[in-house]
């Protein structure tokens, strides 16, 4: 009579258990999947190998080449003439027969002096690197190849292959072939971003500077110094400013014309999508399914295809950022008007307005705040996104920032491009919030 009760009792405890093991087991699976995925993406992806391979050296070189520059004291061992020049570049070169303070030519011997100790020599011989504390490393033409002469075993900051030797230390870099040799002396800062080596304004301090400009003799009698230094700064052909304001006036206006003209084009589109202000069941299944179709598509896969199709330019990139942007709006836009409050609209319906009237003064009034938040919003996001378009389109500042990453030398030029597009999105999102206050809160 009693064991029956007692069965029936002990089914619930039974079922309770069973569920707290299953519960248990279903929060061990989780972090063991997660795990087990991991795991393979570790080895998938070959992150062994990838560490294996990583030259942190190289990556020490491409940080500092960001915040720093290096002066070229280059050799050509066919003629025997030596120049100086900043990043090796003709526009960053010293005038003929004139070079750093710290390189001494005399007749055919060159001497480098690197500092602290460190002494680069270039002669008919050859060229010799002393180094303190390891010995003198000694480089001559051998027949086809190079003779290296240098203490063993070799240290690993010199690499010696073919006919190439290089030798990286922590005061510069020297490298030796059969063309020519070449010593890198790097610098902090970033050299003859103001004025570059020819114009008469470089060189010169802030106080001096001032000087020129305010009360100082005219450099060049037909103009002022200030206009001449604005004109040097401005044309630097080195850094190229005046190019770099046009390139980030083309990535805004992109993101500007294609954000707003978006928008222009889907607040009707949005109507037609609503339900409750279109009764037509395929008009509105139509043109969601077009919103959903641009906005699968991504904006990059949209500017390959309108750049193939119209050739690149700014006005591509806009395009581009106007067709993604569409599909966002529409959806956004139609279920701003979805969910608008209905008592509104009837209250302008009652006074006779016809359907036109009803949108323009029961229904917009309602979803401005959600259409301007998303407008400034998108801008704000494509002013980025701009910059990627530009580089496949050939417009805005994206453009010059794959060009210099493309010589795989212009590294400082790099850090400049990513500052100002930085400072660009920077911008674009305080200008934003202002507007987002202004419009929406009254402030």
């Amino acid at each position: 009579m009693t064991a029956a009760p007692l069965a029936a009792a002990a089914l619930p405890g039974t079922s309770l258990i069973a569920s707290l093991r299953r519960r248990r087991l279903a929060a061990l699976s989780v972090p063991a999947v997660i795990l087990a995925y991991l795991t393979y993406v570790f080895f998938a992806f070959d992150v062994p190998g990838l560490a294996q391979r990583a030259r942190m050296d190289n990556a020490a070189i491409l940080v500092s080449d960001f915040f720093s520059h290096k002066v070229h004291v280059t050799r050509d061992n066919r003629s025997g003439e030596t120049t100086s020049s900043v990043e090796g570049e003709a526009k960053g070169r010293y005038p003929a027969g004139t070079h750093p303070d710290w390189v001494t030519v005399n007749g055919t011997t060159t001497t480098i002096d690197l500092g602290e100790g460190h002494i680069v020599t270039y002669d008919d011989a050859g060229a010799r690197y002393v180094v303190p504390g390891y010995g003198t490393i000694d480089i001559a033409p051998d027949g086809n190849g190079l003779k290296l002469t240098a203490p063993e075993p070799l240290p690993d900051w010199i690499n010696a292959a073919g006919n190439r030797v290089s030798v990286t230390t922590e005061q510069g870099r020297f490298a030796y072939t059969r063309s020519k040799v070449e010593t890198f002396r790097y610098f902090l800062g970033w050299e003859l971003f103001f004025f570059t080596l020819d114009s008469p304004f470089h060189g010169k301090g802030p106080l001096d500077l001032a000087a020129l400009a305010f009360w100082g003799e005219r450099v060049d009698p037909a103009r002022a110094n200030v206009v001449g230094m604005a004109n040097d700064f401005w044309f630097n052909a080195m850094w190229r400013h005046g190019d770099v304001a046009w390139a980030i006036f083309e990535t805004i206006l992109m993101a500007v014309l294609g954000t707003f003209g978006a928008a222009v084009i889907s607040l009707p589109l949005a109507f037609l999508a609503a339900r409750n202000a279109n009764p037509l069941g395929p008009v509105r299944f139509a043109l969601r399914r077009i919103f959903d179709f641009v906005r699968g598509v991504d904006g990059l896969i949209w500017t390959i295809i309108l750049s193939r199709a119209f050739g690149p330019g700014p006005m591509t990139g806009a395009l581009a950022i106007l067709i993604t942007d569409v599909g966002s709006f529409g959806k956004t836009f139609s279920e701003a008007v979805e969910n608008i409050d209905e008592k509104q609209v009837e209250g302008i319906r009652s006074t006779g307005a016809n359907a036109l009237q009803r949108a323009r003064f029961g229904v917009i009034p309602q979803i401005i705040p959600v259409l301007m938040s998303q407008v400034l919003y998108y801008l704000e996001s494509n002013t980025r996104s701009a910059t990627v378009v530009g580089a496949i389109v050939g417009g805005g500042i994206g453009l010059m920032l794959t060009q210099a990453i493309q010589t795989q030398k212009d590294w400082e030029e790099v850090c400049y491009y990513m500052v100002l597009i930085v400072l660009m999105v920077i911008a674009m999102d305080s200008l934003s919030g202002w507007l987002r206050r202004k419009l929406i809160k009254g402030e």
